[in-house]
């Protein structure tokens, strides 16, 4: 089956915090490592998302061009990225040539098919600079529920679709400045000519039951109210409209939420220039079996459930003005919406403005991919918000991860290393070894489909069920008693069975922890690497514009998702310590202090 795994662009407007990969970036990667080792054919794409108004107000402040502080920034972020362990086919970004020429092919095709409406509108502007401020920069009260944080393009609360002038005592999120208002000529995107193939659509998403509760709700609630929406912005920082209609406004650019979600397909077709087969990715985007999996925090619902499918629709004449599809063919629509809840810290939100945020590289470089990694797949904010305190990321890393899963990796290596240096050959299994063994083929049942639902707390949750047992069958079965000559058969079966047994967790666990399973791979007498990791690489725009860091990786010696035989006689040696226990009052301590210091977002 091909499967894309279509993960939301961070917007490259800093490095990543711990808020923005709970969501998104780990439980992307679990789903798609997954579905590569069940077999499937995955896509994975993504990229950093680099136009719009933010990126020239930072870009001012830093005393950078957009394009100095774009890729400053893209650079960083794929670095962390990478580190994180996130397996991108393609991670690449908004400002390629190759992303101009899609974006407005799709512009090009909608406009011809009449689903883009020139209309006046009135626009909110920086009383200091004259740009126009985007939606999502201007806060104030909902005229519907009377949230106070309301954005100029969608109230959270509520729900409802907004624009800024319909927000009471609207304010820039920049610097609390009331916004000017005037009049522009845009295009806006003719959503109730699409609004009746969208909910066919939704509703036959809903049908499935498979999309999250708070996501098809959302979505289906906003064909409610919807509206046409402005798809151009006046703004020097952005894709031109092309041919004659950027001659015509050659101060207009596209509105970066219209660029950002066909950053799935231009990254696509991207990956497969670079593969040197230039249709490759339609077997993912045309061919109406392949599955599509969008991952995004709630925020951005709107955009994948409502005008990404709208673009679609509208670039294959599928809504009320008809039309026909563009070189591109009929795009197929996401398979599913797989929206996550927000991460706090310490009940307050992340906020990069206020300091209030744990920088990825800090974590990374104090800690390390793991903890981290098992901390969001354990506790992370999948159907509800999810609270990050350092005292339970200390504790699940060390009675968890260190006290559960490492424990049962070492004391099996040790032995096994104590007693035979190498895997032994088994004897004859009884009862307890052929249960434990059964327990374990089990859990590849048990978690994958979990994990295929997208239920992965549920998910690691199983796994480490299963280690449980792993380590009560060593409680069981005594190996370290097993000391006599004529008990040398018995110690052999029991630790050819416990060393299976770890190698097979070490499999079902491998989504979740692939930097891991690479060293208990070797810990257990494995060579090379188990799971295929992601790598940074430097490549040259493909139409002739500057290079930049692209993430990519050849996963095709990705292990697959069913128990696997040891190689008896393979050398075991007396292991070092797979995790690190952490010091809490040490760990809390550091961290107070981290915060304290500016900068560190």
């Amino acid at each position: 089956m091909k499967v894309l795994s279509a993960v939301a662009w961070p917007y490259a407007n800093g490095p990543r915090h711990l808020g923005h990969v709970a969501g998104i970036g780990v439980p992307s990667d679990v789903f798609s490592r997954y579905m590569r080792m069940a077999g499937h054919d995955v896509l994975v794409v993504s990229g950093s998302d680099e136009h719009g108004t933010p990126i020239l107000v930072q870009a001012d402040k830093e005393g950078l061009t957009a394009r100095e502080l774009a890729d400053r920034n893209h650079r960083v972020i794929a670095d962390e990225l990478a580190d994180l362990g996130c397996s991108y086919d393609l991670y690449t970004r908004t400002t390629s040539r190759n992303h101009y020429a899609v974006v407005q092919e799709l512009f090009e095709q909608v406009l011809a098919n009449g689903y883009f409406l020139e209309q006046t509108q009135q626009v909110a502007l920086d009383p200091r600079t004259g740009r126009t401020l985007p939606d999502r920069y201007i806060e104030g009260t909902c005229p519907i529920c009377g949230y106070t944080e309301a954005r100029g393009d969608q109230c959270d609360n509520c729900g409802n679709q907004l624009e800024p002038t319909d927000l009471k005592d609207p304010r820039s999120k920049i610097d609390g400045a009331v916004p000017q208002f005037g009049e522009t000529e845009h295009f806006f995107l003719d959503l109730p000519a699409l609004a009746g193939a969208l909910r066919t659509y939704l509703e036959g998403r809903e049908a499935t039951g498979t999309w999250r509760p708070n996501v098809i709700r959302f979505s289906l609630n906003i064909l409610d109210d919807i509206r046409p929406r402005a798809m151009t912005r006046d703004i020097d920082w952005g894709i031109p409209l092309p041919g004659e209609l950027g001659t015509r406004y050659p101060s207009k650019r596209l509105y970066v939420w219209f660029d950002a979600v066909i950053g799935y397909l231009s990254a696509s077709i991207e990956w497969a220039r670079r593969l040197g087969e230039p249709d490759r990715w339609r077997e993912w985007w045309n061919d109406p079996e392949a599955l599509s999996y969008y991952f995004m925090g709630k925020d951005n619902i709107t955009f994948h459930s409502q005008i990404w499918p709208a673009e679609l629709l509208a670039y294959a004449g599928a809504g009320d003005k008809g039309g026909e599809p563009g070189e591109y063919g009929r795009l197929n629509l996401p398979t599913e919406v797989v929206s996550s809840e927000f991460l706090t810290m310490e009940s307050r939100q992340f906020s990069s403005s206020r300091g209030h945020v744990i920088g990825l590289r800090h974590v990374l470089q104090t800690y390390g991919p793991d903890p981290l990694r098992y901390f969001i797949c354990a506790a992370g904010p999948e159907s509800q918000d999810a609270d990050f305190t350092w005292p339970e990321f200390v504790q699940r890393n060390n009675s968890e991860l260190v006290g559960g899963w490492g424990n049962l990796v070492n004391r099996t290596a040790s032995m096994v290393a104590k007693s035979f240096g190498e895997v032994p050959a088994p004897g004859t299994l009884e009862p307890v070894d052929e249960a434990v063994r059964e327990r374990v083929a089990q859990a590849f049942d048990e978690v994958g489909e979990l994990i295929r639902r997208h239920r992965q707390k549920a998910a690691l949750a199983a796994a480490m069920r299963a280690v449980a047992e792993v380590n009560k069958y060593v409680t069981d079965t005594e190996p370290f008693r097993l000391k006599g000559e004529d008990e040398r058969e018995r110690l052999a079966t029991v630790l050819h069975t416990l060393i299976q047994s770890v190698s097979d967790l070490n499999l079902v666990l491998a989504p979740f922890l692939p930097h891991a399973a690479n060293r208990v791979h070797l810990v257990l007498g494995g060579t090379g690497e188990l799971v295929p990791m992601p790598q940074v690489r430097e490549v040259d725009d493909l139409d002739g514009g500057p290079g930049y860091p692209v993430i990519t990786g050849d996963y095709s010696a990705t292990p697959a998702w069913a128990p696997t035989p040891v190689t008896v006689g393979a050398p075991v040696a007396k292991p070092s310590p797979v995790f690190t226990k952490l010091d809490p009052d040490e760990v809390v301590g550091r961290e107070r202090a981290e915060l304290a210091e500016p900068g560190q977002g």
